[in-house]
């Protein structure tokens, strides 16, 4: 007789293989459609910098470096080429303007005076002696004049007579037409001499003021080699500091040759090279300030200098107001240069991690700051302790800042 089986109920094993089937099935869809996968890299918490995003004023300025100088440097230059006699001031003394620093001599300078002054006294006297001729022959002429004019009053008269005799028919006609051309003649020959006085005295005029043009042109480079003698004195020309002479007794200087300099100490500048990245926001008027023992001092720049070396331009500052005591040329000062006026942004303090990114992501920590992931950001202005955060990063998120050289391409940092 046959037994009918029961079936079993309960949860057979091949249950368990459907089971786990399908969550294995759930899992490989989870992973490729829903999971993130974000390469990793264990770093110990210690050896990175976390800083936490602000909001706040940002202040649009960066540190340069620069140096005193004199507000002013002279150089001397020989005004005159000699052979050097006489150093009357050493170099590192002060000196003030006229003051005799360097003796010269000029041999030949001297001759050419001497010529000088005998050519003039030669045309002095020449002009001295035409002169003396012009006035004797302006008396000739006037004693000419005087003859004339009572030769034409003889004639004159005679002629009257005669015309009087030649009506009453006592003399010829031709005695009387005789007497009449004399008379004419007379009258013509005074007015020839008076034009030739006038063209004369014109000449004499023109001669007398060439010579006298000639002898003040004498006189004038006689007193231009005469100060050229005193430029063998060198002097200085402001008050100052002599820093550097550069001459020795006996050394020949030539003409417009270099012979020292002088620093004008009566104020300051302030000499600063800055990067070129900043060339197009650099302009003359921007304000500096110069932190000296917990003291600011106010600057401006005065001047841009257009070369660019190495990466770097030079700017000069003046100060505006008082300027610290005891400055003294060489030493080295660090300002604050004012690019902007300030504002509120968001700040992301400076780190190195911008050496790495550019500026343009970072590694964000999570909320419970177990972990850091890659983030995409946009910074716009930098001073020397914040950067400017434009887009990427709200206040109160906190940031790896240090270098991310250790990291390679990792998009996930977890902090252990």
């Amino acid at each position: 007789m046959d037994i009918p089986k029961v079936k079993k109920k309960g949860f057979k094993k091949k249950h368990l293989l459907i089971v786990l089937g399908a969550l294995l099935i759930a899992f490989l869809v989870y992973q490729a459609f829903f999971a993130v996968h974000l390469s990793t890299l264990n770093v110990d918490a210690e050896k990175v910098q976390i800083e936490t995003v602000s909001e706040g004023i940002f202040h649009n300025y960066i540190t340069v470096t620069g140096n005193v100088e004199p507000i002013a440097t002279i150089f001397l230059d020989a005004r005159e080429g000699g052979r050097v006699e006489e150093k009357v001031i050493e170099e590192g003394a002060m000196v003030s303007k006229g003051d005799v620093i360097l003796r010269l001599s000029n041999p030949d300078l001297t001759l050419s005076i001497l010529n000088s002054e005998s050519q003039l006294a030669e045309k002095s006297n020449f002009l001295r002696n035409t002169m003396v001729v012009m006035e004797q022959e302006k008396l000739q002429i006037k004693r000419e004049l005087l003859n004339l004019e009572f030769d034409i009053k003889r004639k004159k008269r005679v002629y009257g007579q005669k015309q009087v005799l030649f009506q009453d028919e006592l003399i010829s006609k031709e005695e009387f037409l005789m007497a009449e051309e004399d008379y004419q003649f007379a009258q013509r020959s005074y007015e020839l001499y008076m034009e030739r006085q006038r063209q004369d005295s014109i000449y004499r005029k023109i001669q007398v003021d060439q010579m006298e043009d000639n002898l003040r042109n004498m006189e004038m480079n006689l007193k231009l080699i005469r100060q050229s003698q005193d430029n063998l004195n060198v002097t200085a020309p402001v008050d100052g500091q002599l820093t550097t002479l550069e001459v020795e007794l006996g050394q020949s200087v030539p003409k417009g040759g270099r012979i020292g300099q002088i620093h004008v100490l009566s104020s300051y500048k302030v000499v600063a090279k800055i990067d070129e990245h900043y060339i197009d926001q650099v302009r003359t008027g921007l304000m500096a300030t110069l932190d000296r023992q917990g003291q600011e001092y106010q600057l401006k720049i005065r001047k841009i200098l257009p070369e660019v070396r190495d990466g770097r331009f030079s700017v000069e500052l003046v100060f505006t107001g008082e300027r610290p005591d005891n400055m003294r040329t060489g030493q080295t000062y660090y300002t604050r240069l004012q690019l902007g006026s300030p504002e509120a942004a968001i700040l992301l303090p400076r780190g190195n991690f911008f050496q790495q990114t550019g500026g343009q992501w970072i590694f964000v920590l999570s909320p419970d700051g177990k972990f850091a992931e890659r983030r995409m950001i946009k910074i716009g202005r930098q001073n020397p302790m914040y950067y400017e955060v434009l887009e990427g990063l709200k206040p109160g998120e906190k940031v790896i800042v240090s270098g991310y050289e250790n990291f390679g391409d990792n998009q996930r940092i977890v902090l252990r």
